[in-house]
């Protein structure tokens, strides 16, 4: 079976299955161990009893008396044991089965057999009594004194079939009672284990339903799901948020993508095809083409910029043989410099605010570079006339704060979340930013996230404000 349910069921049952024999067998070991030893302990305890009456009523080494015989009749009654008596020569002259008709009497013990009682003081054994029984049996032997000499050996033995016959009956009761416990078991793990699959039933239809493209699909949560269930559960669903999270922003990615594309490409197409049947006079080509040019170089600067972008999330963080030690104060004041112009033309106040020493950092001065460019050159544009702008680096612990901020419209305060989406524009109108594809703080957060800083932004009053952070080098 390969599913959960027929894996814990089938597991179950054949651990049960296991404990269930092992304790059998060594149950019936101790069981039967126990029966051995008091039946030998019976037998030992008749056999003396019997060899100290023999010794009473033996007259000058005769053992064959009336009431003695009368006497071993009962004992071997009551105890269900075999008695015979033998001479000191082992031969039997005494039988319990006398007063029923005996078929040992006569016959002659085991010689090895009757020296080893007589050497060692008595015997006890398992197996066949040669020369007397053809069947196993537990047997004790005592010898049988009468003024301190030999006059007899008492042998007392039961068939060891009285004990397995014991045995099977306790073997009988043990199976019945495993039967009905395992099958009490079986039906409660099969319960259980129904039980405790049907979450994982659950998540696989989900997945199914999420695998068709039903990116709403969720494992509900139930009161009866153990805590690793309800924490896969969780764990799913949360992939779900995220996966459905990442498609929808792969929807809108290619949707902008296209409506991006779609404007410059009607506008090179509509210009190239009125330049080619001659719906463009001949004098207002060049014109048509510089703009054919403009819109083929941006373009060309949203390729490159979608090209950063997934290098840097590709590389997963930017690599230390990629890092340099530079200067922020320096970097940050060169940069500033490439602005002169634009910053003239409108007329902008200026504020800087960096140290007088140099301010070390360990990372791709190429990729910081772009940073503060995009910062300052959207603080530029969207600075009003006459407005300031400001550039402050600070130093605080281990790091190092880079903060670019300008005066202009204040940005509300449920869209500065989505400032650093890839394609949102702060300003809707398309038309007030031709140049902007929406790109530029998508590409600052990527390049900081990169070197494993943060990069944060506030606007209020009028005033906003960007600010990332560089690791501190002394």
């Amino acid at each position: 079976m390969k599913t959960s349910f027929g894996r814990s069921f089938f597991t179950t049952a054949a651990l049960l299955l296991l404990a269930l024999t092992i304790l059998g067998a060594s149950f019936q070991m101790q069981i039967k161990d126990y029966l051995i030893k008091n039946t030998v302990s019976d037998l030992q305890q008749d056999a003396t009893i019997i060899a100290n009456l023999a010794s009473a009523y033996s007259h000058d080494g005769d053992l064959i008396n009336g009431e003695f015989l009368l006497n071993l009749d009962i004992i071997s009654r009551i105890s269900d044991s075999d008695t015979v008596i033998c001479n000191a020569d082992g031969r039997v002259v005494l039988c319990s089965d006398a007063l029923s008709g005996c078929e040992h009497q006569g016959l002659q013990l085991n010689q090895e057999y009757l020296e080893k009682i007589i050497t060692n003081g008595g015997d006890t054994t398992e197996g066949v009594v040669r020369g007397l029984y053809t069947d196993r049996r537990y047997v004790v032997s005592v010898p049988i004194y009468g003024e301190e000499l030999l006059s007899g050996i008492v042998i007392v033995s039961i068939p060891t079939d009285s004990t397995n016959l014991i045995l099977n009956r306790i073997s009988n009761i043990f199976l019945t009672a495993a039967l009905f416990v395992v099958l009490i078991s079986v039906l409660a793990a099969s319960a259980f284990a129904r039980r405790e699959s049907r979450p994982l039933r659950d998540m696989a239809k989900t997945a199914t339903a999420f695998g068709h493209g039903n990116l709403e699909a969720r494992v509900k949560l139930e009161d009866d799901y153990s805590e690793e269930m309800e924490e896969l559960a969780v764990a799913f669903n949360n992939m779900a948020r995220s996966l459905q999270k990442s498609e929808y922003r792969r929807q809108e990615f290619v949707a902008n993508v296209s409506h991006e594309l779609k404007t410059p490409m009607t506008t090179i197409s509509g210009y190239v095809d009125g330049i080619l049947d001659g719906t463009i006079p001949e004098e207002r080509r060049e014109h048509y083409l510089r703009i054919v040019s403009d819109e083929t170089k941006r373009l060309s600067r949203l390729v490159r910029s979608m090209l950063d972008i997934s290098q840097l999330q590709n590389e997963g963080g930017i690599p230390e043989e990629k890092k340099i030690h530079f200067d922020l104060v320096e970097c940050a004041g060169q940069v500033l410099v490439t602005f002169e112009k634009k910053i003239n033309d409108k007329h902008i106040n200026v504020d800087v605010d960096m140290p007088e020493h140099p301010v070390y950092t360990m990372a791709n001065q190429d990729y910081i570079t772009q940073v503060i460019y995009n910062l300052l050159d959207n603080a530029v544009k969207f600075c009003p006339e006459r407005g300031s702008l400001g550039l402050k680096i600070r130093e605080g612990g281990s790091k190092a704060y880079v903060s670019i901020s300008n005066d202009g419209d204040t940005i509300p305060a449920d869209e500065l979340p989505l400032v650093f989406d890839r394609f949102h524009k702060i300003d809707k109108s398309r038309s007030q930013n031709r140049d902007g594809w929406g790109l530029g703080l998508y590409i600052v957060k990527t390049i900081v996230c990169s070197h494993g800083e943060n990069i944060s932004v506030s606007s209020k009053d009028g005033r906003t404000e960007f600010t990332f952070t560089m690791p501190l080098v002394n």
